[in-house]
């Protein structure tokens, strides 16, 4: 009877890790597929990336000079550079949802339904297409204050950091970006949504000030505002150093990027 129970159970087993390694794999292959648009036109990512370029040599550039910003006795450039390396890997996932809708137009998307995969490796597969242009924009803007000699913190641990932080942030913003496609099937409604949420988002999180200087209002909505954690990490890696909070902070982004997935994944059935 033991051994007949253990024969079930590594049948069990087999199936559950058979059952992933598909899934996996399908999640590559789609993945794969979200690649090979950037190497056909890699445009996007360069013209993506002026903007925040911007917004670090003339509105940080500005403030550091005035000194008008408490920053705990780091220039404001350097404050400053955490949160636009946020904000240009969250404008380029955020907007990723609009790929999807134009799929839906094209009928790639009732295709892609069809196949034997399941709708979690579609969400997942897209995502990695994401994260692949937010480390290009992260790769950008720290080749940026290279070159201009902003003051960062750099080590072993930093850059691995980076590297989690802006995976995880390119998988939250673009899965609820195929949520609001999901939601909204036109590229009009989309851009609309999309632009309308932004600066929003930028704007209630720590990207650019402290929390602590905001009126009460608005410290609530930087507390609910999931860049703020994003911020707050890369902030600790490259600017103060102090990780007392990093756990914490990662443990809020998975839970959150659980959810989008779970969510995407049951809504994306709508776009067909």
């Amino acid at each position: 009877m033991n051994l007949e129970k253990y024969a079930v159970q590594q049948d069990v087993y087999n199936n559950i890790w058979k059952n992933f390694v598909k899934w996996f794999n399908d999640c590559l292959a789609l993945g794969e597929m979200e690649m090979r648009r950037i190497r056909h036109d890699p445009t996007d990512i360069f013209t993506r990336a002026v903007q925040p370029i911007l917004w670090l040599l003339v509105f940080g550039g500005t403030f550091t000079r005035l000194k008008t910003i408490p920053t705990g006795g780091v220039p404001y450039i350097t404050f400053i550079t955490p949160g636009i390396l946020s904000q240009s890997v969250m404008f380029i996932a955020i907007f990723y949802g609009l790929n999807l809708i134009w799929d839906k137009d094209q009928g790639i998307v009732q295709k892609f339904m069809a196949l034997p995969v399941k709708r979690s490796a579609f969400v997942v597969g897209r995502t990695m297409g994401a994260m692949v242009r937010g480390f290009s924009q992260a790769v950008i803007i720290l080749l940026v204050a290279i070159l201009i000699k902003i003051q960062i913190r750099w080590s072993l641990l930093s850059v691995i950091g980076i590297i989690i932080t802006v995976m995880i942030e390119s998988i939250l913003f673009s899965s609820f970006s195929m949520i609001l496609a999901a939601l909204m099937r036109t590229r009009e409604r989309f851009m609309g949504i999309g632009q309308m949420i932004t600066m929003p988002l930028f704007f209630t999180s720590s990207a650019i000030y402290p929390i602590e200087i905001m009126p009460e209002w608005l410290q609530i909505l930087a507390i609910i505002n999931p860049l703020s954690y994003v911020v707050g990490i890369l902030r600790a890696l490259l600017v103060t150093g102090d990780l007392t909070n990093i756990f914490l902070y990662l443990a809020i982004l998975i839970g959150e990027v659980i959810v989008a997935i779970f969510l995407a994944t049951k809504l994306y059935p709508r776009l067909v």
